[in-house]
């Protein structure tokens, strides 16, 4: 069935028994649709594995609803409401503000100003194919004056428009404010003389009725929607209700401030403190207070005009981050109107869920995870759900768009209907693997959007199963084996930390939690500590620096640092988290490598086909009989599955004593016979050299490992994301589920697991 016709998303990812959930749909053809709480077992249709289940739900919100197309607004800029028009409707003025376009040759970009483009009235700084140009309009006509001069990309620039109605005449007054590291070029080979051009304008401007926009144009008199969005960083913007003479726009382009006349100058570093640049607040340091709003999460905590490069923190020197970023493909919520609203039955399980919608032949899943009531735990082993890794991969595109992801695929990229439709409908956001327009990397993702590649069923582009329907199989095989389990996210886990953790007797991964902030390791550090028990259960996990918002939880941020398997890479200056303050890049660029926890962390990755285990003498440890029981010394383990053939493959995390892995862990098993599509990452490798792939390099492999920690607990790692593709074979009935239900049924055992160390 197709995803091409009916889609939605919820408001929030997780929800308690007695919460409410709302959900959003949206139809592009008209008619009546069907939606149905089902609950979700296996999302994988693979004929060879067990095929895919849900189970449907009997709720109050099951039936049909009236279809509605639901259109997304996406490019991010500042509105500040100004309903009094105190940012002038008539008179001398002049606008003023640096700014660094990304992309100078797209046409129409706002800059500033209160402008409605339908009715062609107000007054706006603007940049047409490169050209910064000042718009004006009144009933009696409008105007547009541009420089001579397009801008280059990359490069800051000091841009002020002034208009003087008494002599009816334009002055743009132009001048780079290039230093050696602020900008795409040196200071050596830019022309740093002013340009100053005037023109002759007799227009009467008027009221556009609009909010003063900031990185784009008012779509419309009294609109808050916006077009022509700006690509590029803007710093300091201004506005005077006279216009400024040529020494006092010389004296703006080196720093000095001009008050005679002010009516607003907004400081986007206002607010930076220790915890970082969280809201959505733009500060009027001016006499009006007249604030401002970001929308769609432009990127704040970057470097502005004056950057000197002697400071990377932002929260060091606020005064060179005086900037924003802005894009003309942000996103940070649909904000579409409510169509179904849940509230969920106070006996509903702790399980994952689903919304199914289906119109005509079309259908759409939207998933949310219950909880179980707030403070408790309905049972023994929690699946803790990696959100936070589902939204960093949400609607990516990277096998269509980064060649290295296509080169280490060792076969043709699998193109379904739902990526030819989520590539071609940029209004559903990008995922921190995508680069904006103007090239500078994703940094934030959201939740509240259809996010097509979180679905049952989907297949990745790279021909299996990947995140949210790969943990799928876990789940499978939980409720064929019979363990009762309680989910919760990893969302909750940021915000109760440890306590979370402590109801239950064992942990769960998924098969990739990738993205982790401090305050989930650190959760997970205490847990284990007191006696808590673990199954890692993927690969690549725990590695990214991650954020989720304080004030938007359905929003994480992420900046990919120097190091580490990367799609892009920030820039000079803007490793930090505007989110929190904090460094972002990989955790063990901070001394936390996943070894210290659990005793593996990652090493290759590669997508031809996956390998099996071949166990290691710490196997027929007596203190690992748990483990391999009913399992033969000379088996493979794994040498079966759903993703890639093998219980070893596409990531792979390995043992490593040099990165933490505790001296008293137990190797069980290593993977043999990856290809050199596997090549050994990156954060790994000082020089280049051949022989780093999978034929030839010791390091690529995955390995079984289990340790015991303090006070009874106690870890167990497999090295894998295809370990849970192989959990279903011969009907469950194989040594990899085997090994798993007897380190489960151990780790759910309250006694103590006899220290190993």
């Amino acid at each position: 069935m197709r995803a091409t016709t009916i889609h939605g998303y919820a408001d929030r990812l997780s929800v308690a028994p007695g919460e409410t959930i709302e959900l959003k749909v949206s139809c592009e053809a008209p008619g009546r649709y069907r939606a149905d709480v089902v609950r979700l077992v296996n999302g994988d249709t693979n004929p060879d594995g067990p095929g895919f289940r849900e189970e449907l739900v009997e709720t109050t919100v099951n039936g049909e609803y009236e279809g509605r197309y639901q259109a997304t607004d996406v490019g991010s800029c500042v509105l500040v409401p100004d309903p009094d028009a105190r940012l002038l409707t008539a008179g001398a003025f002049t606008l003023h503000a640096f700014i660094q376009p990304t992309t100078p040759g797209k046409p129409m970009q706002g800059v500033l100003g209160r402008y409605a483009r339908d009715c062609g009235r107000g007054y706006a700084l603007v940049l047409d194919e490169g050209r910064p140009g000042l718009l004006l309009g009144g009933p009696a006509g409008a105007a547009a004056v541009f420089a001579p001069a397009a801008l280059q990309a990359s490069l800051w620039y000091s841009v002020a428009a002034s208009y003087d109605p008494a002599a009816r005449r334009v002055r743009m007054h132009v001048r780079p404010v290039v230093n050696s590291v602020n900008s795409l070029l040196s200071p050596a080979v830019v022309d740093a003389r002013a340009t100053v051009h005037e023109e002759p304008a007799d227009v009467s401007v008027a009221d556009s009725g609009t909010p003063f926009v900031m990185a784009g144009l008012a779509a419309g008199a009294s609109a808050t929607r916006t077009d022509d969005h700006f690509n590029g960083k803007i710093d300091r913007p201004a506005l005077w209700a006279r216009v400024l003479s040529a020494a006092e726009i010389e004296g703006l382009a080196t720093g000095r401030a001009v008050t005679d006349g002010l009516l607003a100058a907004w400081d986007f570093a206002a607010g930076i403190g220790p915890q970082g640049i969280a809201g959505d607040e733009v500060l009027d340091a001016g006499p009006q207070g007249l604030h401002g709003r970001c929308v769609n999460m432009p990127v704040r905590a970057v470097t502005g005009w004056n950057w000197r490069g002697h400071e990377e923190d932002f929260r060091h020197a606020p005064h060179e981050y005086g900037a924003i970023h802005f894009h003309d493909d942000d996103l940070d919520d649909c904000c579409w109107d409510t169509d179904i609203t849940f509230t969920v039955p106070a006996d509903l399980a702790s399980d994952v869920y689903a919304l199914r919608l289906r119109l005509g032949d079309a259908e759409d899943h939207i998933p949310f995870f219950v909880l179980p009531p707030r403070g408790r735990a309905t049972a023994k082993t929690l699946f803790l759900v990696p959100t936070a890794s589902y939204l960093a991969y949400a609607n990516d595109h990277i096998v269509h768009d980064v060649p290295v992801a296509q080169a280490i695929l060792g076969h043709t990229s699998v193109i379904a209907e739902q990526d030819l439709y989520f590539y071609g409908h940029t209004e559903l956001g990008l995922s921190t693997y995508d680069l904006h327009a103007d090239g500078s990397g994703t940094c934030y993702s959201s939740a509240r959007r259809p996010i097509i590649n979180m679905r049952p069923k989907f297949r990745h582009a790279a021909g299996t199963l990947w995140q949210f329907p790969a943990d799928l199989h876990l789940v499978d095989w939980l409720n064929a084996s019979g363990f009762d389990y309680d989910v919760a996210t990893d969302l909750e886990l940021h915000q109760e930390g440890a306590a979370l953790l402590e109801r239950y007797q064992v942990v769960l991964t998924g098969t990739h939690p990738e993205y982790y902030s401090g305050a989930m390791l650190d959760a997970f550090e205490h847990y284990l500590g007191n006696g808590g028990r673990a199954m890692y259960l993927g690969a690549n996990g725990f590695y990214w620096v991650t954020a989720w918002h304080p004030d938007k939880p359905w929003l994480i941020e992420v900046r990919k640092g120097e190091s580490g398997s990367r799609a892009w890479q920030a820039k000079p200056g803007e490793y930090h988290l505007a989110s929190t303050g904090e460094r972002s890049g990989l955790w063990r660029n901070r001394g936390r490598a996943p070894q210290k926890l659990f005793g593996v962390g990652f090493t290759a990755e590669g997508f031809d086909r996956s390998a099996p285990y071949r166990q290691l003498p710490d196997a027929r440890d007596p203190r690992a009989a748990f483990i391999t029981a009913g399992i033969g010394a000379d088996e493979l383990i794994g040498d079966f599955g759903l993703i890639g053939g093998g219980a070893a493959g596409y990531e792979l995390d390995r043992y490593d004593l040099a990165l933490g892995t505790p001296p008293q862990a137990l190797l069980l098993a290593a993977s043999e016979g990856h290809s050199d599509n596997y090549p050994h990452v990156c954060e790994e490798i000082f020089f280049n050299f051949p022989g780093m792939g999978g034929t030839q390099d010791f390091q690529v492999r995955a390995d079984l490992v289990y340790f015991t920690t303090g006070k009874g607990g106690g870890v167990f790692s497999t090295g894998s994301i295809a370990w849970c593709g192989s959990l279903a074979h011969a009907g469950y009935d194989n040594n990899v589920s085997r090994m798993m239900r007897n380190v489960l049924t151990r780790f759910l055992d309250p006694a103590p697991l006899p220290p190993l160390g």
